[in-house]
């Protein structure tokens, strides 16, 4: 039995993690991503929102963890529809987007996912290492609500922090 345990657990862990990405598709390898960030921040313009770009892959699970995790969660996902327009920009041996990518200062090499936020005008504001970002094997709401939080249009207005 004990020589059976170890072989349970692997079992376990990865049926586990193939069932997490079996249905997970928020990336298209086939999509033209400039002409993608491009529709969304002229959307995000109208509606005086920022991007958030989710730079990953169907492959991973971190980023399926993460879709996830935001679209579950009513108060996550209430503050990402009211602050940005949402972009999943993949990366994959079908197409690893890397002329886009150079673009944004080679962000992969954070690993994936990793996030980029892009004011309503296009230019990358912020670069976001998503580990930092985790708890245990999922991820953390209260950094997570403070990383949407701290990078909103809102939280961006130079309004409020003149002195008083």
């Amino acid at each position: 039995m004990k020589k059976l345990l170890p072989l349970l657990l692997f079992f376990a862990v990865t049926g586990t993690r193939a069932q997490d990405l079996k249905t997970f598709k928020a990336y298209d390898p086939n999509a033209d991503a400039a002409a993608g960030i491009a529709k969304a921040v002229a959307l995000a313009k109208k509606e005086k929102k920022h991007v958030f770009i989710s730079v990953g892959g169907n492959w991973c699970i971190w980023c399926a963890r993460f879709d996830h995790f935001t679209k579950a969660d009513p108060s996550i996902d209430s503050v990402v529809k009211k602050g940005y327009i949402v972009y999943h920009l993949n990366y994959s041996k079908e197409n690893k987007n890397l002329p886009v990518l150079a673009g944004f200062a080679f962000p992969q090499r954070f690993g994936f996912p990793v996030f980029l936020i892009l004011n309503e005008e296009g230019k990358l504001i912020h670069t976001q290492n998503s580990s930092y970002l985790e708890e245990g094997k999922g991820y953390s709401k209260e950094k997570v609500m403070g990383f949407f939080a701290d990078w909103t249009p809102g939280a961006m207005d130079p309004g409020k922090y003149k002195e008083q």
